[in-house]
Order: structure tokens, then sequence, then C-alpha cells
């Protein structure tokens, strides 16, 4: 018998430079009256929230904003987040920003309907019923939030990162407008487009991996790869900006169903304990971990070596494979990226604990090409100190 796979996704996605103009419409549709906007401290500072305010206005939409989430938010932050929401009656709740703001407009979406609290959340199909419609609008080019049925928050007592997922967490509409990411500066587009990257390689790396994720994967490999040079190098280049935004969504859609790997349960520990920003803490796993894991899928890692653009005529599977992993340490080189660990205070002594942290990441080990030991998790962390 053939294997049986599912595949979802957001089931309206509006797309393309220009696109925020249609926001107003697409809260009408949903039947908005009451628009609670979640988004951080540092977009609200840019005045980009005051022109999407601007359009509910022109809508005679009311609003309100919670503008306090933090990198990495904690479960806390969420909860205040949904306390608000039910505090304004908001019937529509829309998340502007990066990952972190849209997973808090995800859950406190599902905490305005839901009771039991966060905490029994944790985990997968936890969620009991839906939330409140809900709008996710990216600003930057890499969590792929907008397209996936995922929340990842931060537990600082455990010293952890946990996720809900749930299909309660896709937004009722995506609304992507490349034209919002080019005032990016380069280190954040260096940080977010790598994170769309990597989940586009988990993806196509995974255990889970189907035909279809293998399609969406590879496309959002091009697509991100192919433009992510020129969009750190010139930011205001609106046709690189397109690519990534397509790419980190196409991403989304991939990792989404087929799930990511080693690399995301290794960021997982140090971002939570040192507070490096996820798509940092990413892009200094990932060729440790392509290297471990190579041996796992020696075919598609081949495979993988032309989507980066390596030249893999007359090379044995295992020659290309490893082209792969070239390929990805010289882009890391090219865009800057912090290559150590010790340069954000991690020490040889804190390695034991965060490798126990990365294997109780079982959700994400779960899918990883190759199997992980205890072992194998603190001489990864070492190549990188």
């Amino acid at each position: 018998m053939g294997t049986i796979t599912t595949f979802q996704t957001t089931r309206r996605i509006v797309m393309g430079a220009g696109a925020i103009a249609k926001l107003g419409e697409e809260v009408r549709r949903l039947g908005g009256k009451r628009v609670m906007v979640v988004t951080d401290p540092g977009l609200a500072g840019t005045g980009l929230v005051d022109k999407v305010e601007d359009l509910l206005k022109r809508e005679r939409i009311a609003f309100a904003r919670f503008s306090d989430v933090e990198a990495d938010p904690s479960y806390e932050t969420a909860v205040r987040a949904s306390e608000k929401v039910k505090e304004f009656k908001a019937n529509v709740i829309l998340g502007l920003g990066g990952g972190s703001a849209q997973d808090v407009a995800k859950v406190s979406s599902i905490l305005a309907t839901n009771t039991g609290g966060v905490s029994t959340m944790f985990g997968i199909d936890l969620v009991p019923k839906p939330g409140l419609k809900l709008i996710l609008i990216p600003t930057t080019a890499g969590t792929g939030s907008e397209v996936t049925p995922i929340a990842i928050l931060s537990d600082h007592h455990e010293k952890l990162k946990k996720g809900i997922v749930s299909q309660y967490l896709f937004p009722s509409v995506a609304l992507l407008d490349p034209e919002l990411t080019l005032g990016l500066p380069p280190s954040i587009t260096v940080a977010t487009g790598m994170d769309a990257l990597i989940h586009a390689v988990e993806a196509y790396t995974s255990v889970n991996a189907t035909p279809m994720t293998d399609m969406l994967a590879m496309q959002a490999i091009t697509l991100v790869h192919g433009s992510i040079r020129t969009a750190f190098a010139n930011g205001g280049d609106i046709e690189a900006r397109s690519k990534m935004m397509e790419g980190s969504m196409l991403a989304g859609m991939a990792f989404a169903n087929a799930g990511v790997t080693a690399v995301h349960a290794f960021a997982y520990p140090i971002g939570a304990e040192y507070h490096i920003p996820h798509g940092v803490a990413n892009s200094i796993m990932l060729v440790p971990v392509m290297e471990f894991n190579m041996l796992g899928n020696i075919p598609k890692f081949a495979n993988l070596a032309g989507m980066l653009g390596e030249n893999v005529a007359g090379l044995s599977a295992r020659e290309a494979a490893l082209k792969a992993v070239e390929a990805l340490r010289q882009l890391s080189k090219d865009l800057q990226v912090p290559a150590r660990l010790s340069a954000f205070g991690v020490k040889d002594a804190d390695i034991p604990g965060l490798a126990q942290g990365v294997m109780k990441v079982t959700r994400l080990l779960a899918n990883n090409p190759r199997l992980l030991r205890l072992e194998d998790a603190e001489r990864i962390y070492r190549c990188v100190l």
C-alpha cells in the first residue's frame, strides 16, 4: 500500500508589491469591526504601524494596539496580549511584524476563545477550538509563520522554547507585501533570510518530506539562495525582496508539513539561554548539523548542491553532498553570519547542559535524517564554540 500523507496551509494568501492596500477589504471580508494590532516596539517606532492603522481608519474600523512583543517572546507576553484582546473586545487580530509578533498574535487568538491557559496547549493538537479571526502581515522574509500552524514561545523558567502546533493557528488571511521589507537593515535581512533558507533545507531533508513538500522546498531554496546576497548588499532591490518573501512563504508551507530538523533543535537552547536571535542561532548551527546529517540521506544532499549553484558534473553522490555543505559554509561567510557561540558568552562548561536541551526537542529530532545522540550534540556544539 502507498503512503498516505496530508497537506495543509493558510486558506487565503494575498501577495504582491502594494498588497497592504488590500488590508481594509480583507478585514471587512472577515466581518471585522474591532481589530487588535499585535506588533513590536521596534516596528512601532518606524512609523509603519501607524501607516497600517491609517488603512483601518479609512475604512472606519475600530482598532487598538499591543506593541510589547519582544524578540523570542515569552508565554507571559502572549497572555498579556490576549488580555488586551478580550478587554478591547476585538473580533479580528492583526499580527504585524516578524515571527515573534505573528506568533504572539496567533496565541492571543486561541487564548481569547479557549480556557485552560497556554501551558495546556504546548504540544501537538492540544488546542480545543478555533481562535478569533486572524490576519498575518510579515515585515521580514524569514519565519514563514503566516503559513504555518505553529507558534514558538520562550519558557524562561525552563530556559527552553516550546511550540504549540494546531490547525487553529493558521490565519484566515496571509497578506504579503515585499515593499514592507525594503527598510530592513542588512543584519536582519540575513538573519531572517537564512532562517527561511534553513526552513527549506530542513524540510527537504526531513524524513517526513513528500513530493509536494519537496516541490515547495526546492523552489524556496532556489528563490532564497538566488536572491539573499542581493537583498543583503542592496536592500532596495524590490525584485530580490519579492523573491525572498515568496521563498520564505514557500519554505513555510514546506516545513509546516514536513517539519524542520536538528538545526532548529540546536538553536532553541542557545536562543533561550543566551538570547541569540533565532535566525542567527540557526545560521551558526547550520553547517555542523548539515555535515552530521549528510550521511542520513546522501542522494538528497547531492541534489541540494545543484540547487545551491554548485557544479556537480562528474562527482559521486557523496562528493556532491559535501559540495552542498561547502556552499552553505560559503554563503554564511559572504553574509557575514556570526560563526562562533563564544561571541555570545557560551563556554565549554555550558555545552553538556545545552546538549541535554537539544535532546529534549523530540518533536524536531523525530524528523532528523540521522539519529542524534547526546555525545553527538555535545560534539556539534563544540564545532562552533
